[in-house]
């Protein structure tokens, strides 16, 4: 799961449905990326950080990193 994503969705009180209307997908595709269970491609995440007015590297960087070095 993008455990910072999430957080940063529910600080701001966004839906998975408000998120998936403004990326124009489903909810189930969405919660899927959300879960890791799609691959994030790198356009769909300049769509999500920019929600958030971050860079793709601030919201995902650091969360993938960890992952690829355990």
């Amino acid at each position: 799961m993008f455990i910072k994503l999430k957080k940063l969705r529910n600080r701001y009180n966004y839906t998975s449905q408000y998120m998936a209307d403004s990326l124009d997908i489903s909810k189930s595709f969405y919660s899927q990326i959300e879960n890791r269970k799609r691959n994030l491609s790198y356009d769909m995440a300049i769509k999500i950080s920019s929600i958030f007015k971050m860079s793709p590297d601030q919201l995902f960087y650091e969360e993938t990193k960890e992952l690829l070095h355990k």
